[in-house]
């Protein structure tokens, strides 16, 4: 048995932006929904969303029979998580928060094997290794493993050339309303300063050769960072989404009723 393709990091070589929708529902049957709309990536959140490594698992078991690739955001820097969710076949993690090279290089640490890391071996316990099914697996997990660090503080934009620096870090993924409210203007990704933050990071992910994301759910946004050079942004939210149809499909039946429009602040 072969190991599967990592469709994600594969598509992130390529000059083309890969448009993603973020996952938060938690549940197999809603990501299962989200995947067959067409988007490049599903972002399953493990950090805002309630899910656990169960609901993880079940989402990417959900997901693969279709083109759209499972990108795992973790709740936070724990290595003993990062390697539960490897091991139940997650092949591209992004993990928030990251704001040094120290702290870079130590998840990288965590997704590789030993001598080049630290990762358990689940062997015929783990999804990833097909229950042992995959030939070679310890010696070649890392060339399908995706790491993708957020920089959403002062001090990760401060740190961000030596961060995406790190070998074995992918790429680097803006976390805008983090960085807004870090910097000191909370709900207001659009400030001059922040975007000067925002370009920042941008500009040093391309200079270290590494792919660049975010999160912009408003169109306007999201044209405007791809014509900054992100990569890969996520251009919706499944929760928003749903609210945002459920109040205009109200909207057709009242003569007054609230609008809504795609969140800014996630």
């Amino acid at each position: 048995m072969q190991m599967p393709p990592n469709a994600f990091k594969a598509a992130l070589t390529r000059a083309d932006t890969q448009f993603g929708l973020w996952a938060g529902f938690g549940t197999g049957y809603a990501a299962e929904i989200c995947a067959t709309t067409g988007y490049d990536w599903l972002l399953i959140d493990g950090e805002h969303a309630p899910n656990s490594v169960p609901s993880v698992l079940a989402q990417l078991q959900a997901v693969a029979p279709y083109d759209t690739a499972p990108v795992v955001r973790t709740v936070n820097q724990d290595p003993a998580l990062i390697k539960q969710l490897l091991d139940i076949g997650a092949q591209t993690l992004m993990v928030p928060m990251v704001e040094s090279a120290e702290q870079a290089e130590a998840l990288v640490r965590a997704m590789r094997y030993p001598p080049h890391g630290i990762r358990g071996v689940g062997g015929g316990l783990a999804r990833a290794t097909r229950w042992d099914g995959v030939a070679d697996y310890l010696a070649n997990a890392h060339q399908e493993l995706c790491l993708i660090v957020q920089v959403e503080s002062r001090l990760g934009v401060e740190n961000a050339e030596a961060i995406a620096a790190v070998e074995g870090v992918d790429a680097v993924f803006v976390g805008p309303a983090d960085l807004s409210i870090n910097l000191g203007y909370p709900g207001d990704p659009g400030h001059p300063a922040v975007q000067e933050q925002i370009a920042h990071v941008i500009g040093v992910g391309q200079a270290a050769g590494k792919a660049v994301g975010i999160l912009a759910p408003q169109e306007d946004d999201a044209r405007h960072y791809a014509s900054q050079g992100c990569r890969f942004i996520a251009v919706g939210i499944d929760i928003s989404l749903l609210r945002q149809a459920a109040i205009a499909n109200l909207g057709r039946y009242r003569e007054q009723g609230e609008a809504a429009a795609p969140s800014r602040l996630y």
